[in-house]
């Protein structure tokens, strides 16, 4: 019955036109429906094509994972991790000296060593010894200059709103055990803010610059990658 209806088919398919090559095409398939022996054929032929797809698909699949693979372990060694310290250790202690003071404004050398000891003591592995003949290095420097600036003017009245405080010093850092020079001569700047309508001063200002450039000295003495 099923092969009366194929036959059927393809006559009506004739009778409308459809072109020669196509024609052919369905006539051998009628042919091979009609035989048993190749109807067994394109069974066999259809499942190893079906399994050739899926052994392709796979093998597919395992390139791109192993190039993946490869991709990820790539960008693991180039990113790199480790837990070295960021600073130099060939020293383990740290002899601080006063900073000198080249400007008008006395008594911010002192904020500025106080700050910087703390933050050495607290941020980095080095312990800070009050003699040279017992620490592995020194760190001196000097302080270049104290500027103050206005930041915002009060229109009606012309007063100062907010004002801006900067300090600037250059830092020697020196290995005592080898001579060589861990910072040489480095100029450093670092800025604070204050406002008198905030109850806020010159002093108040000159301790958190003197604060923050700590802060950049410590980060200064961090190893160059």
């Amino acid at each position: 019955m099923k092969k009366e209806n194929l036959q059927l088919a393809i006559q009506s398919e004739l009778k409308f036109g459809v072109p020669k090559v196509t024609q052919s095409v369905i006539a051998r398939s009628a042919a091979t429906w009609q035989s048993p022996s190749s109807g067994l054929r394109l069974l066999r032929f259809a499942r190893n094509d079906s399994f050739a797809g899926t052994l392709a698909h796979f093998r597919h699949f395992s390139s791109l994972l192993f190039i993946t693979c490869l991709f990820f372990c790539g960008c693991i060694d180039i990113i790199g991790y480790s837990n070295e310290s960021l600073f130099p250790q060939e020293v383990n202690s740290v002899c601080l000296e006063m900073f000198d003071n080249q400007s008008f404004r006395r008594g911010v050398e002192y904020e500025l060593s106080d700050a910087l000891a703390k933050r050495i003591e607290a941020e980095t592995p080095y312990k800070i010894i009050s003699s040279p003949d017992r620490a592995d290095s020194i760190i001196n420097g000097r302080i270049v200059s104290i500027d103050e600036s206005v930041l915002s003017i009060e229109r009606e009245v012309g007063r100062a709103l907010e004002k801006e405080v900067q300090l600037t010093a250059v830092v020697n850092w020196k290995n005592l055990k080898t001579g060589e020079l861990l910072i040489d001569n480095q100029s450093l700047s670092a800025q604070a803010t204050f406002s008198e309508f905030q109850m806020q001063d010159f002093s108040y200002a000159s301790a958190l610059a003197a604060n923050n450039l700590a802060q950049k000295i410590v980060e200064l003495m961090q190893k160059k990658w």
